[in-house]
């Protein structure tokens, strides 16, 4: 008789910002069950993520998140096999409590724990959609990071370029602030976008010739003081060009920057991650540039796996797990924790 493949099935837990998150995946590619309860409403007076209030929703969330993934999966904790839970980069305090949640539920049920990255889990959420085909470049674009991520193996990440300044989604909710838009502001600039016309040609960092690094501080400043000019001059500036003037500055960087590396890399698919992979005008450019390329398969996901949920943590987590990688009860948030460290830290069983 041939051998019985029992299915696993790994808990994720996230809480690195403003999402509290929990979620079931099976066998590391199958969703089960995803809750995310997110605070938009709560920080967005403040006009971005305020941290005390954060982690104070976090307390308050994460059990009933907890129990209504476990339902919506109608498991129970005995059948979970490990539990994953982001333990950085991010709010450190809104980190604590994911991690105490988890370290908890894994002494009361004698589970194995897993620390996981959380940009790792962007990438992982892919997934999700389809298997991972080596070797392949992420490009992770969120709030705080813009990156291009080699890989050539489940685990192993290998950092070909980064911002250098401020990352996209930064530049996103600076240029929103300053047009005065609701937080966050990317969705909202995303779609006064898709409304207006490029009628400025705002400046694109390419940087060096050999460099896949990314710079947006510059062309935030281009945008903010044109504003500024254009108001002291008494011009009236339509915000639906601004906002697709700037967009086409970002989505043209990024789009050209990625399709270089790949074909530099000579990688067999290219996978989008973070919450600016939920921006309309990126996803548009990005399967415009790699539609018609047939030795290249892009891969995004839909919009409820790009912003932050457990969802990826469960997914990076069941790889963590089999490699081999177990937390201790020491386990902290780690607000710094960088991919490159994550990658490299020994394995203990």
């Amino acid at each position: 008789m041939g051998e019985i493949i029992m299915d696993q099935y790994i808990l994720g837990i996230e809480t690195s910002c403003d999402e509290t998150a929990v979620a079931i995946v099976r066998n590391g590619t199958e969703l089960i069950a995803n809750v995310v309860a997110s605070q938009i409403e709560s920080h967005k007076r403040f006009g971005g993520v305020v941290p005390e209030i954060a982690s104070r929703h976090h307390v308050e969330q994460v059990t009933l998140v907890l129990e209504e993934a476990l339902e919506e999966a109608d498991m129970k904790m005995e059948e979970i096999d490990a539990i994953a839970v982001t333990e950085g980069p991010g709010l450190v305090g809104a980190l604590l409590v994911g991690v105490n949640a988890a370290k908890a539920l894994a002494f009361a049920y004698q589970k194995p724990l897993v620390g996981v990255q959380h940009i790792a889990g962007h990438i992982y959420a892919n997934r999700l959609m389809k298997e991972f085909e080596f070797p392949l470049l992420s490009l992770v674009v969120s709030g705080g990071h813009t990156e291009l991520i080699l890989m050539k193996e489940h685990g192993s990440f290998e950092v070909i370029g980064e911002t250098r300044d401020d990352a996209a989604g930064e530049a996103y909710d600076k240029v929103a602030r300053t047009l005065k838009l609701p937080y966050p502001g990317g969705p909202h600039i995303d779609r006064l976008a898709h409304e207006g016309e490029v009628t400025i040609d705002f400046p694109r960092a390419w940087l060096e010739n050999d460099s896949f690094d990314f710079s947006f501080s510059g062309l935030k400043s281009s945008v903010i003081n044109t504003l500024h000019n254009a108001k002291q001059k008494g011009i009236e500036l339509k915000q639906e060009d601004i906002a697709a003037s700037f967009q086409e500055s970002v989505v043209d960087v990024l789009s050209t920057k990625a399709y270089k590396a790949a074909k530099q890399y000579g990688v067999k698919q290219v996978i989008v991650a973070g919450g600016v992979a939920a921006n309309k005008g990126l996803r548009a450019r990005l399967e415009e540039k790699f539609g018609s390329d047939e030795e290249l398969e892009l891969l995004i996901p839909p919009l409820h796996l790009c912003t932050d949920n457990a969802a990826m943590i469960a997914a990076a987590g069941t790889v963590a797990f089999n490699q081999g990688h177990r937390a201790g009860w020491d386990l902290n948030g780690n607000p710094s924790l960088s991919l490159e460290r994550y990658a490299k830290r020994s394995v203990t069983k």
